[in-house]
């Protein structure tokens, strides 16, 4: 993850990120894969369109049970882990490449941010999108590279900055990690969700298949209001938030393992806290 902590090699810190993308993909699929699934059936299911997070979770538990929740967790396991650490792996790789003096300055007025920053997140990006959309479903490329460009661009650099302005914060064993990557994502998903709306109702094949987003979206917002857009929201802002933030601190414990390899005592205190 981006910070202004000493870089080895491009390739050694893209395969530091590969690494700990699976594990990212893992974690949020087993911790976040409950509320995606009550995400998506209010977003996108007949007969939750006007029902509420808790109406949807009792209705949920009431047909299929507490493994209703996990109904579906399967090709996301896998699938997650692929794409998730192929961004990760992406964003480093080229984060360390473009460690030079065209790409590493401070833009003014932003904090300190890089336009490194800013291009690795959009490679990293792209390079998530055409792999995620074959994996959840043949269809939506489009909305799906919108929604990722805007959602992985808008995390690393929010990120980013909390770790360069905030080192103290970070620097604290786990509320530091939790809360900043938490809230990094939460805010990121924040700003895409519309667009995270109209791929939901893509990729199920809900309402009108021939309306372009833009179309689709006026659609919504004139049916139901301009705020119907951030429908599901509370429990996307739920997944991400615990999700991120439990990612986030075991990935910082494994860089920190990969990166200054300490005695075996040490490794094996990493390594066993960092699955929690």
């Amino acid at each position: 993850m981006t910070h202004s902590e000493k870089r080895t090699h491009w390739f050694k810190e893209g395969g530091i990120g590969l690494g700990v993308g699976i594990l990212y993909g893992l974690t949020n699929t087993c911790v976040g894969h409950p509320w995606d699934t009550l995400k998506t059936k209010m977003q996108a299911q007949a007969g939750f369109e006007k029902t509420g997070l808790f109406q949807t979770l009792t209705k949920t538990l009431r047909s299929q049970g507490v493994i209703g929740l996990y109904r579906g967790c399967i090709p996301p396991l896998w699938g997650s882990g692929i794409y998730r650490s192929v961004q990760f792996a992406v964003f480093e790789g080229v984060y360390t490449l473009l460690n030079e003096p065209n790409f590493n300055f401070e833009i003014p007025l932003t904090a300190g941010l890089q336009p490194r920053v800013i291009i690795a997140g959009a490679v990293a990006s792209t390079s998530r999108a055409i792999i995620e959309t074959p994996l959840e479903f043949a269809k939506g490329f489009g909305v799906t590279w919108l929604r990722t460009m805007g959602l992985m661009s808008s995390y690393f650099i929010f990120v980013d900055t909390g770790r360069r302005n905030f080192p103290e914060y970070f620097a604290r064993p786990i509320l530091g990690p939790f809360l900043i990557s938490g809230m990094a994502a939460t805010m990121a998903w924040w700003i895409v969700w519309p667009l995270e709306y109209m791929k939901s109702q893509v990729q199920s094949g809900y309402a009108n298949q021939n309306e372009s987003v833009l179309k689709r979206m006026a659609t919504v917002i004139r049916e139901r209001g301009f705020f119907s857009l951030y429908r599901g929201i509370l429990p996307g802002t739920i997944r991400s938030f615990t999700a991120n933030g439990t990612k986030e601190r075991n990935i910082h414990k494994l860089e920190i393992l990969a990166c200054t390899p300490k005695s075996l005592v040490h490794n094996t205190y990493f390594l066993r806290h960092a699955a929690i």
